[in-house]
This record gives structure tokens, C-alpha cells and sequence, in this order.
């Protein structure tokens, strides 16, 4: 639901999308397409994906039922070539570019020691390296337009160290994007060009995030962030550059009063998942007594963990179970090692190995090194697997500590989910 009214400000213009095959991009895409927009599906998504919806030409075919004037290109921002291609493409089609938006981007919340160097170069080399392609190609043909704008989607470029300690090669790859933004924005004030970051306050229900969680009652939806974007792009760009944006921030200075419509649960509205790179003053307040590895739950960074509704909620019978949901299918999905240190009353250590063999679940240390180390008393953990403490809200609270790789968390979530359909 848009709660910004089209004004006409984006007729006409091109705006080149990367990533526009779903997701935010597509939310920008339609928004600049009420206005009678063009726009350059820029995305490597050609073929149906089966598990995610969309692909560059369904995304063009919706673009152009709105009104607007589409280009489907496959474009991986990697390749120079593709980009290059896309963008000659756009030129003969639409005769120029108005507006770039950065918004492809690569994923992974992995600490050093969990994060390979493919999965590393894949995040600096479409993340930094390809917002710098496609703003270094798409540059000659901004300073055509009377209309200017580079928008990443990208965080405000925040010290705070401990955005670095949980994922240090991810925030590399992101602030990469925002340190284009950096520079580029006093670079390219010359040929009145504005160059800005935009960035969600909270968690945004897309889906892949759809897929990976399981679950966005805790999310609001693209359209505050296309809306957001839209507001951007139609201000004057010699005047407005170098902005590192909060979505919210911008709707309400354009007087937006109420956000309640963009929650994907109105009853969450007052319980929605904040976004990495933001140190939020109430959430700081809150958790100043807590470790800096639990200050923060966000959408991207950790599973969500799935509730067991089990009446005695007692660990052993929990691990009991688990026990029986063991198969060798499970062990092949997941291949993942967790080890749980239970504090208070039932103080012990659990683990569940669903990477070795047939599997195995138990008390004790495991003995195959854990992929993932999650802390918590005895009293919640109980309480989560039970359903009476939501996993997010555990999180954020600092009662639930999680160490080492968070995407096999991520793969614990869905086990949990199972053990859940079975109970």
C-alpha cells in the first residue's frame, strides 16, 4: 500500500534498476511506473527461480500495466560487458538515462572465521564494485539530463564497531556502496547530478527474506521503502546530494504521519524488527547492560526460531523430540552443527548435529565443532520452544545469544519449523 500520491514528477524519465526483477527494485519500478516512468529491469533473473517469484519479464509486464515503459535486461552488474550492453539498450530505446538505482546486492552475516573468500568476493564484486560499474557507465549519460539522481540502497555509514563484528566482510561490502554515495556526491556536484543512500528502518518483507525466516509479521512492507525512494528521486537533485536517508525519516518530513498501513501485521506495529546499521537511542537504552553480540536482532542477521507448542516446555523432552525428527534427508538439507548452553535451573549443554553421519542429538559438547553456539536460560529457552517467547523478541532483549555462522541458524529455524508440524 503506497500512502505517497504519484505526482506526475517522474514522466518521461528513465530510471536503470539494478536488481528490479523483485523485491524493493520492483517496488521503485512500479512506483516511477504510475508516473509514466521508463524503466530498465537491469537483473540476472530470466528464468523462473523455484522459490522465489519473478523474473525481469514479469517484472516489465507489470511495469507497463501501470502505465509505465519497460526494458528487461539481463544485466549481472559483475560483468562490464552486460552492464554496458544494457545500458546501450536503454539508450536507443529510451534515449538516455535519468535516474541509476543501486540496489543489487549480495549476503552473507558471517563472522571471519565463517566466511569463505567466493562468498566474500561475491559480496564486494556486486555490492562495491558493482555500484561503482554501473555509476561509473551510467555517468556520460546523467550528465545529459536535466534530472540526475544515483539512489543505493545502501546504510548510513555507521562506526559503531560492533555493526563490523558480526559480519565484517558483509558491512565491508554494504558501506562500500555508501562510501560511493561519499564521494561521488561532492565528485559529481559538478554536473548537478544528487547522489544519495536510502535505507529501511526496520526489517522489509521481501521474499527472499520470505524464504530464509519463514516469517514477516515483524516486517513492513516495500512500498515504504519504494515510497521513500520516490520522494527522493523527484526532489531537485543540484540541491539534494549527499544524503544518507532512513525511509521512515523521509516520509514523515513529506508528511506522512501515520506508518501503521506499511506493518505486514498491524498488531507488530509497535514491535517491528529493526534493520541493521542504526543504533536506534531507545534500543541502545534498552540494551546497554547487554553484550554487544546480542544488542541486536534484525531481519537479515539471524534465524528466527521457531516456536514448539510442548506443554512441559522441560528441555530433555524437547531434545527428545528432536531426537525423532532426525532423518537423513534433514542431515543433507542442513549440514550444520549447534551446540545450546542452557543456563539457570536446567544449566547444561546440548547439541544437535545435523551435519555428520545420521545425525545425532544429546547432551553434551558435540563432538564435531559447532557451526553455531546459542545461550540462553533454561526458563526461555524452555518458553521459546514453547511458544510463549518469540524468538525475535529474545533476541533483542539479550536473552538469546547466538555465536558463530548465522546463516546455518538460519537452516536451524526451518528444522524447528518441522519439528513444530510434527509435534
Amino acid at each position: 500500500m503506497s500512502l505517497v500520491a504519484n505526482t506526475g514528477k517522474l514522466a518521461g524519465r528513465t530510471l536503470f534498476i539494478t536488481g528490479a526483477s523483485r523485491g524493493i527494485g520492483k517496488a521503485i519500478a512500479l512506483k516511477a511506473a504510475k508516473d509514466g516512468a521508463n524503466v530498465v529491469v537491469a537483473a540476472k533473473t530470466a528464468e523462473p527461480h523455484p522459490k522465489l517469484p519473478g523474473t525481469i519479464y514479469t517484472a516489465a509486464e507489470e511495469i507497463e500495466a501501470l502505465g509505465g515503459k519497460a526494458l528487461p535486461c539481463i544485466v549481472d552488474v559483475r560483468d562490464e560487458k552486460q552492464v554496458q550492453k544494457a545500458i546501450d539498450e536503454a539508450v536507443k530505446k529510451f534515449n538516455g538515462i535519468d535516474i541509476l538505482v543501486n540496489n543489487a546486492s549480495a549476503i552473507s552475516l558471517t563472522g571471519t572465521a565463517h566466511t569463505d573468500m567466493k562468498r566474500y568476493d561475491l559480496m564486494h564484486n556486486i555490492n562495491t564494485r558493482g555500484t561503482f560499474l554501473a555509476s561509473k557507465l551510467c555517468l556520460p549519460l546523467l550528465q545529459n539530463s536535466d534530472h540526475a539522481h544515483i539512489l543505493n540502497l545502501s546504510p548510513p555509514l555507521n562506526m559503531n564497531p560492533y555493526w563490523f563484528s558480526v559480519h565484517v566482510a558483509y558491512t565491508m561490502a554494504k558501506y562500500g556502496m555508501s562510501m560511493c554515495v561519499l564521494g561521488m556526491s561532492e565528485e559529481f556536484k559538478q554536473y548537478n547530478i544528487g547522489v544519495n543512500a536510502l535505507w529501511p528502518k526496520t526489517a522489509i518483507a521481501t521474499a527472499a527474506i520470505e524464504m530464509l525466516t519463514g516469517d514477516t509479521s515483524t516486517s513492513r512492507k516495500p512500498d515504504i521503502v519504494s515510497d521513500a525512494a520516490y520522494v527522493m528521486l523527484c526532489k531537485d537533485p543540484t540541491k539534494y546530494t549527499g544524503k544518507f536517508e532512513i525511509d521512515e525519516d523521509v516520509l514523515k518530513a513529506a508528511g506522512i504521519k501515520d506508518l501503521t498501513p506499511y506493518a505486514c501485521d498491524p498488531k507488530n506495529v509497535d514491535n517491528l524488527l529493526l534493520d541493521g546499521f542504526l543504533d536506534d537511542p531507545a534500543a541502545l537504552a534498552q540494551h546497554k547492560t547487554v553484550s554487544s553480540a546480542s544488542v541486536r536482532r534484525y531481519h537479515t542477521s539471524a534465524a528466527r526460531y521457531a516456536e514448539k507448542a510442548e506443554s512441559g516446555g522441560q528441555i530433555p523432552q524437547l531434545f527428545a523430540l528432536i531426537t525423532k525428527t532426525i532423518t537423513p534427508e534433514l542431515v543433507k538439507k542442513t549440514q550444520a552443527v549447534f551446540q545450546f548452553n542452557v543456563k539457570g535451573k536446567e544449566e547444561g549443554v546440548w547439541h544437535l548435529d545435523l551435519k555428520n553421519g545420521d545425525g545425532a542429538c544429546g547432551q553434551g559438547e558435540p563432538k564435531n565443532p559447532a557451526d553455531a553456539v546459542l545461550t540462553m536460560d533454561s526458563n526461555n529457552f524452555a518458553d521459546m520452544f514453547a511458544g510463549k517467547l518469540k524468538p525475535a523478541t529474545a533476541f533483542m532483549m539479550g536473552k538469546l545469544k547466538i555465536k558463530g555462522d548465522m546463516q546455518k541458524a538460519m537452516k536451524l529455524e526451518k528444522m524447528m519449523k518441522s519439528l513444530k508440524a510434527k509435534a
